[in-house]
């Protein structure tokens, strides 16, 4: 039976490990992780989960709430709708192989969603890997209301990761394409 619960340092290594199997070596490391984790604590509330099956993760969802990310060339803000200080950023939902197919990602989403509401957000945007296995993370977001601003291809490239990051589809020279989209709650 799987579970949905709040993130915690505890997850911590488990989160990075299963980000480097689904996402590639150096998609993260604990500095980052950490400071991930506090952008998206707000008002007590944290929007940053887990799934966890057997008491073994095998998913995560980490969200910045609103007014406590950075806006970068990734964003286009002009064509939103909504004051980029109302809208949080939710940074990645990462699903184990053996997870997929259950509705885990959208669960996930949908815990992160209620807590930055509760936080006061008006919106989230994404930018969700198209070359996902069967393009899932385009279509659990579109299936939750998601709407696409714009495609970012090479978002993920080691220009702009780092060059540690190797992608688990392109190797070192990763092609993967962002699509930027946007959920209005």
């Amino acid at each position: 039976m799987n579970m949905i619960r709040e993130l915690t340092a505890t997850d911590f290594d488990a989160v990075i490990n299963l980000g480097e199997i689904v996402h590639g070596s150096g998609y993260m490391d604990l500095a980052e992780l950490t400071a991930i984790y506090h952008k998206g604590i707000k008002k007590g509330i944290n929007a940053n989960f887990v799934a966890l099956e057997n008491e073994q993760l095998i998913g995560f969802r980490l969200t910045y709430a609103a007014g406590q990310w950075p806006q970068d060339q990734w964003c286009t803000v002009d064509r939103w709708g909504v004051d980029f200080n109302d809208v949080c950023y939710f940074k990645s939902n990462t699903i184990a192989e053996s997870g997929r197919g259950q509705g885990l990602g959208g669960k996930l989403l949908a815990a992160s969603k209620a807590a930055v509401m509760a936080q006061g957000a008006k919106a989230g945007v994404s930018h969700l890997w198209q070359q996902s296995p069967n393009n899932a993370a385009v279509r659990y977001f579109t299936k939750a209301g998601g709407k696409l601003i714009k495609q970012h291809p090479q978002r993920w490239h080691q220009r702009y990761m780092g060059e540690d990051y190797i992608c688990v589809l392109c190797g070192e020279d990763c092609h993967c394409v962002a699509c930027e989209m946007l959920l209005v709650f």
